[in-house]
């Protein structure tokens, strides 16, 4: 499994290395689609605070994971599955409340993972830092999970 993360320093990459356990997966972190385009990839997780879409019609994924906001790049990038997160109800994977360091991650819809599990709706309660950003815990949580690394895993790793 081919895994690319597209980002600006906002530990995503760092946060699904750490959370990946034994999954069989190359990892490959960067932060413009140029990095990502010389072999196909199976999942590109794009952060909220990528930017330099000026290529991105050069990568091709099977999955993408992005911000809500980013529709348009979405229809720039080759990738048969477009999976959304943010804080929109149409996002796929949003937050449902952020207190007392902690995060509720909620589902939306049924997501199937990259080896074809499907995940039900449901809610999970992550532990998250004070002062943090909540986008990017989405963008690292929904990659473990298209990633197959079943639900109660994360509350340990994130």
């Amino acid at each position: 499994m081919r895994v690319g993360i597209w980002e600006r320093n906002e530990g995503i990459c760092a946060a699904v290395r750490a959370g990946m356990g034994t999954a069989a997966a190359q990892l490959y972190c960067g932060s413009h689609p140029a990095e990502f385009a010389a072999a196909p990839l199976d999942l590109l997780c794009v952060s909220p605070g990528s930017s330099g879409w000026a290529g991105a019609g050069a990568v091709h994924c099977r999955t993408v994971l992005l911000p809500g906001t980013a529709g348009p790049l979405a229809r720039a990038l080759r990738c048969a599955q477009t999976v959304s997160y943010g804080t929109s109800p149409r996002d796929s994977l949003t937050f449902s409340s952020l207190e007392g360091g902690h995060i509720s991650l909620a589902l939306q819809r049924e997501l199937v993972t990259l080896d074809g599990t499907v995940l039900e709706q449901q809610e999970l309660i992550l532990p998250f830092p004070q002062g943090g950003a909540p986008l990017p815990v989405l963008a690292a949580a929904g990659t473990l999970l298209l990633m197959g690394v079943p639900p109660q895993h994360l509350m340990a790793v994130l």
